[in-house]
């Protein structure tokens, strides 16, 4: 009975093990554009400046649309009204044209030649201040990391989810048979019926009082 009940449990644990055998426990990407991103990301800083470029993936002689945030470095506070003028380092002929949509919030047009990586050179004057940021990374070309594990992961729980029910399922069952065993263990023999003969020479044997 014990073998069995050890039997069983061994096989349970066994088949949780393995249903959580094809996970991942790992961290995900710790630099870069994370899986499942919708846009990528360039920020440069400055002692009066902060701005971030956000774009949507771009192809090489394709109008490029880019989204520019600019704010106060020190206090978090959007820029509004700065005029701001784009030049690209790796070709100086390029054109870019800026307009504003919100405070802080900047459109920027332009076309980019090829698919490779670029920078633009941010000239920002706001009110008294000026300043010149370099926003580098610019990856023209480059497509977004797509969470491709999603649907396997989702497969692979519902088989783990069928794996262990079927194990809990035979467990219950070997605990079912072993309770029923155990209780005809423990129903008293049936009464043994002696013959006439038997009693008799069990009768003779007995001694009289």
């Amino acid at each position: 009975m014990k073998q069995l009940l050890i039997m069983l449990l061994g096989l349970l644990l066994c088949g949780t093990a393995y249903a959580h055998g094809g996970e991942d426990h790992g961290d995900g990407p710790k630099a870069g554009t994370a899986a499942g991103a919708t846009s990528f990301s360039v920020v440069a800083l400055s002692e009066q400046f902060e701005a971030l470029l956000r774009y949507e993936p771009l192809e090489g002689g394709k109008p490029a649309d880019l989204r520019l945030f600019l704010s106060d470095y020190a206090t978090n506070t959007p820029i509004k009204g700065a005029k701001l003028t784009l030049t690209t380092p790796e070709d100086a002929n390029l054109k870019w044209a800026v307009t504003e949509q919100e405070p802080g919030i900047y459109l920027v047009e332009g076309q980019f030649p090829a698919n490779k990586a670029y920078s633009f050179a941010l000239n920002i004057v706001a009110g008294e201040t000026a300043d010149l940021l370099l926003l580098e990374g610019i990856k023209v070309g480059e497509k977004l990391p797509v969470a491709a594990a999603a649907p396997a992961a989702a497969t692979s729980l519902f088989s783990s989810w069928k794996t262990i029910l079927a194990l809990v399922g035979a467990f219950v069952l070997g605990i079912g048979l072993t309770a029923l065993l155990m209780r005809r263990r423990r129903q008293p023999p049936e009464p043994v019926l002696q013959t006439s003969e038997q009693a008799l020479t069990a009768s003779r044997r007995t001694p009289f009082p």
